[in-house]
């Protein structure tokens, strides 16, 4: 029994010994916790020794502002200024994000505006060297023009004189020689056809001097018109025109 009794003293020795050392270091901790909630207590002191000016300050003017009759009014009314300053701000920002947008837009806008009349005046400057090209062909087309019609000048011209050698030439042979009396003067032709006729009669004659036999002068007969004699006598076709 002694030694069971001496066991459970030891234990109970032993109990009280944790016991006492974890009171100590509970101990500790509230001495710890003091510590730091009288350090606490002293900021909170000096802070509310530092502040102590404030109240006294919005005192004096809740004082002399007439709307104002409590400090708390003129607290509430700051915190409502604070709010709508907030509220402010954040539409300022919403307000400038919207400018922003509408800014990068407008950049966007100015470049593919700037883009198209890049464009633009590429197409003009092509078109401007069509232009050019084709003022250019139409110069060139003038020109041959002018050259045709000068050309063609020149061969009116050379027509009318060739017109007016047939003519020279039928009246001097129709002086000497009996040759058809209804040939018109503008009728070129017929001249030349005429005129034909008389060199071959003229050629036949020389040839038969020639031959030492004198040839009669054969005249043209006048009882058919002298186109159709003439193609009867001379059937080629007509190199002149009339």
């Amino acid at each position: 029994d002694s030694d069971a009794k001496r066991s459970r003293a030891l234990r109970k020795a032993e109990e009280e010994q944790q016991q006492a050392a974890q009171r100590g270091v509970e101990v500790e901790h509230l001495r710890q916790e003091i510590a730091r909630l009288l350090s606490l207590k002293e900021k909170l002191r000096q802070r509310l020794e530092a502040h102590k000016a404030f109240p006294e300050y919005l005192q004096k003017v809740v004082d002399k502002a007439e709307q104002f009759q409590e400090i708390p009014e003129l607290i509430g009314r700051f915190q409502t200024l604070i709010a709508t300053q907030a509220k402010l701000i954040q539409r300022e920002l919403v307000n400038r994000e919207a400018v922003e947008e509408e800014h990068a837009r407008l950049q966007k806008y100015m470049e593919e505006s700037s883009n198209q009349i890049l464009r633009q005046n590429n197409q003009i400057a092509q078109l401007q060297a069509q232009l050019e090209q084709a003022q250019i062909r139409v110069h060139e087309g003038e020109s041959i023009w002018n050259r045709i019609q000068n050309t063609a000048a020149e061969k009116t011209l050379e027509v009318g004189q060739i017109k007016l050698a047939a003519l020279n030439l039928f009246q001097m042979l129709a002086k000497h020689r009996k040759l058809p009396a209804d040939v018109a003067q503008e009728d070129t032709e017929a001249q030349l056809d005429a005129v034909k006729l008389c060199i071959a009669d003229l050629i036949n004659m020389l040839a038969d001097f020639r031959k030492g036999d004198p040839p009669s002068v054969p005249q043209p007969e006048l009882t058919a018109s002298p186109q159709s004699e003439l193609n009867k006598t001379y059937p080629t076709s007509r190199s002149y025109s009339s």
